[in-house]
């Protein structure tokens, strides 16, 4: 039982630490595990199909496949924790010096789409709460269900029929480097992150539109509105504030869905970023790699995952007050 506010803070903080530590050993677990039953042997992909059983035994070793899979588990999570993420079995050089260069590129590709998706989700739920059940709350509605019905590749291909094959306005695939300017980089990224961003933002409009709706309802904007305040006023400095705190839930838990969608969107527009290196990885079956970066991703999700809990929970009026 609390008894005071910091009480209440620091075990609202300690159970979600545990609870983060707890699923990432978990998730640990369950990749390593996947990546021993998978069919193929590293080794065969790595000699070729001529290689004699004294060569593949001799590799195998090398690998560490001679060990117990508890063994195995234990000196690759030690690593992994070090930072070590192995060496690719198909380049045979650390996984770092591979992740390094392609993460400058997936990482400013999530968070531009991240940022487009809240530009157009936040305005338009925002309107048409105002104007629910009006023809803008209908069309944008009808509009944001048919965004959250299309996947984002087929969406992508579409971006590129018309802003790039026909405007001509957007490159319809690669990536010009960071060497040519940031603002070269971001325009070169600038489609394949609308083609992430407006399946997000059809979600966080609904979001942001139905709590909109359920704040405009709340008793304290009742109050206001009785004080004199203007309807345009109650929205914007009441409303809206309390209304995005399941919307920045909602965005943290998307963040996962949008990582995922990176794999897909870097091979629609062959884009040099994690989520290529990983579909390449499957295809030359370099499981150490598929292994690491698939953990290195699940980490990531989880962690920001932690991060939105911590805002939610510590802007949320019940823990302020505590638990007596």
């Amino acid at each position: 039982m609390f008894h005071s506010k910091e009480e209440a803070v620091l075990g609202y903080i300690a159970g979600k630490i545990s609870s983060l530590i707890l699923t990432t050993f978990a998730v640990s677990v369950i990749v390593f595990m996947l990546m021993q039953v998978l069919p193929g042997d590293p080794a065969a992909v790595i000699l070729g199909i001529n290689a004699q059983p004294e060569t593949l035994a001799v590799l195998h070793k090398q690998l560490g496949f001679d060990m117990p899979l508890w063994q195995r588990y234990l000196v690759w999570i030690s690593d992994f924790v070090r930072g070590d993420f192995g060496t690719s079995y198909t380049y045979s050089v650390p996984i770092s010096e591979l992740l390094l260069p392609r993460i400058m590129l997936t990482l400013p590709l999530a968070a531009l789409s991240m940022l487009i998706s809240v530009i157009i989700a936040i305005p338009v739920g925002v309107y048409a709460a105002a104007t629910r059940g009006r023809l803008h709350d209908v069309v944008s509605m009808g509009i944001a269900q048919i965004g959250v019905a299309i996947p984002n590749f087929w969406l992508g291909l579409l971006l590129i029929l018309l802003f790039a094959l026909q405007l001509g306005w957007f490159p319809a695939s690669g990536f010009s480097g960071w060497n040519n300017g940031f603002w070269v980089g971001m325009h070169s990224l600038f489609l394949p992150a609308l083609a992430l961003a407006l399946p997000l933002a059809s979600i966080l409009a609904r979001v942001t539109r139905s709590s909109v709706i359920e704040t405009l309802n709340e008793d304290f904007i009742r109050t206001a509105r009785a004080k004199g305040l203007s309807q345009k006023a109650a929205l914007w400095r009441h409303a809206v504030p309390n209304a995005l705190i399941p919307v920045i839930t909602i965005l943290g838990l998307q963040f996962s869905f949008l990582l995922a969608g990176t794999i897909i969107i870097e091979n629609v527009f062959n884009l040099p970023g994690v989520g290529r290196l990983i579909f390449q990885a499957i295809i030359q079956r370099d499981l150490i790699t598929v292994q690491s970066l698939i953990t290195l991703l699940a980490v990531a999700i989880i962690v920001v995952n932690f991060a939105v809990d911590m805002i939610y929970g510590l802007v949320d009026p019940r823990l302020s007050k505590g638990v007596h």
